[in-house]
């Protein structure tokens, strides 16, 4: 495995780990800066909602820019801005970091994968993105519940752990990363996002937002759902974030295998109809820590599964625009992070602690709902045998 790829895959975890390990710390951050739980949520409402924003504008500016500059500047900028979050005074000076976390973020992940496929040989090129993309799984699996035991006693110590991934990345491609390929021309920005005007696009990338909706609108709130089994302590909560993890990995490789099996449809109406039915039960499955395991072990399950299913449903609208849709896909994601903060917030506002994630399990449905109008059977249709002709005798 080439040194230069684990580097990429080390600033992808890096970046993985920021964006979803604030949901770990919310506790902390809420009690340090007088601040309600759904206010700090909202830390992770605006980095998901940058990194949709500015993806495809920053991708626009810098597309002449030489490869090696843009991931050096890039993890300059998200490692700077996470080292302010670990010194920001004030929760509005905090929001702030987090925008300019997500920049370096949204400048870092397309790059570093488009590189990824210059470093090797092409019948080499789907491992080299699978180790890139590899560090964001690793980080779920590994980083947002190693990141949420560091901030049990100090929140900012979890944000100096991202700030030195970062960092190390950084060291490790300045000193590593030479001789990269001119950059081709990019599409403009009216072009990222013309492929939008077809409907079967757009009905890809709202099944995608409104999925990520109804997961992370939990997910950014699992402690309070669970906090009945971990009575807020920090160690419980981790053991509950690493079994989610574990399972987001194990996820992630069935649900490839299912879609080339069942086809698209079939595993996003089952996995959206998996996480409803898990959603509904936590009210009653978070008070406990079996229960708890029990919801860490189905919904990311089957939330990875879909998450296969999203972008593959994308790219084979019109493989040959396959980046271009799956970068819409992100974004679709991103922003179904974002509204997933605010509406977490609300549910909570509303229901309560205990019943918020019933919210999230309507919306499940109704992503179950957009998948089964915009979605049709892509399996290939199996062929018959002929029947055996008579033996004449």
């Amino acid at each position: 495995m080439p040194v230069r790829l684990l580097l990429l895959a080390l600033g992808t975890f890096a970046v993985g780990t920021d964006t979803m390990v604030v949901a770990g710390i919310l506790g902390p951050v809420s009690a340090d800066l007088g601040v309600s739980v759904p206010a700090a949520g909202q830390l992770v409402t605006v980095f998901a909602l940058g990194y949709a924003l500015l993806a495809p504008v920053l991708a626009t500016l810098t597309a002449r820019w030489p490869r090696r500059r843009l991931l050096l500047t890039a993890l300059a900028v998200f490692s700077a801005a996470n080292a302010l979050s670990a010194l920001a005074p004030t929760y509005g000076l905090l929001l702030a970091t987090r925008v300019l976390a997500a920049a370096g973020a949204a400048l870092y992940t397309p790059t570093a994968n488009a590189v990824a496929t210059t470093l090797v040989a092409p019948e080499r090129r789907g491992r080299a993105l699978a180790t890139v993309l590899g560090g964001m799984t690793v980080a779920t699996a590994l980083g947002v519940p190693v990141g949420t035991w560091v901030g049990r006693a100090d929140w900012r110590l979890t944000m100096w752990l991202v700030t030195a991934l970062g960092l190390a990345a950084l060291a490790g491609l300045a000193l590593l990363l030479r001789d990269l390929p001119a950059p081709v021309a990019a599409p403009t920005l009216r072009a990222r996002l013309a492929p939008l005007g077809r409907p079967r696009v757009l009905g890809a990338a709202a099944t995608t937002l409104v999925f990520f909706l109804a997961f992370q609108s939990v997910y950014i709130y699992l402690a309070t759902a669970v906090s009945g089994a971990t009575g807020g302590d920090g160690g419980r909560l981790s053991v509950v974030l690493l079994t989610c993890g574990v399972m987001s990995v194990v996820g992630s490789w069935l649900g490839g295998r299912l879609v080339d099996r069942l086809g698209v449809r079939r595993v996003l109406l089952a996995g959206s109809a998996a996480a409803a039915g898990a959603f509904a039960a936590l009210p009653w499955l978070g008070r406990s820590m079996p229960g708890a395991l029990g919801y860490a072990l189905v919904v990311p399950l089957a939330g990875w599964a879909v998450s296969v299913a999203l972008p593959h449903r994308l790219a084979s609208i019109d493989p040959g625009s396959a980046p271009l849709l799956i970068s819409l896909n992100s974004s679709a994601l991103y922003l179904g992070t974002a509204a997933g903060g605010v509406a977490g917030s609300a549910a909570i506002g509303l229901l309560g602690g205990r019943w918020f994630p019933l919210a999230a399990a309507a919306l499940a449905v109704a992503a179950s709902a957009v998948a089964a109008a915009t979605t049709r059977d892509e399996r290939a249709p199996r062929t018959r045998r002929p029947a055996p002709e008579p033996v004449r005798v």
